[in-house]
């Protein structure tokens, strides 16, 4: 039982990261056109588009990502919880 927690704790850390790397792609021109930026792009927009509908937008920056790692991280934390006290 705790490898499985291992890899889902290790599975929300990469995509966490992957999520960050999402939001500095947007500093560069022309990143989210490269073979990366696309690969990224296909991992990242399922999960954050329910989440664009909400505008979540606040002097001028888009809090999206921020909010969908919080929850990410909140979620995680509960199932591994759940899981350690099943062990």
């Amino acid at each position: 039982m705790v490898w499985i927690v291992n890899i889902l704790y290790n599975l929300v850390r990469v995509y966490s990261f992957i999520l960050v790397v999402y939001a500095l792609l947007s500093w560069f021109p022309g990143a989210y056109q490269t073979s990366l930026g696309q690969l990224i792009l296909r991992i990242v927009e399922p999960v954050l588009k329910p989440f664009q509908r909400f505008n979540l937008q606040f002097a001028g920056l888009d809090w999206t990502i921020l909010i969908v790692i919080f929850l990410l991280n909140l979620v995680s934390g509960i199932i591994l919880n759940a899981l350690l006290l099943l062990a």
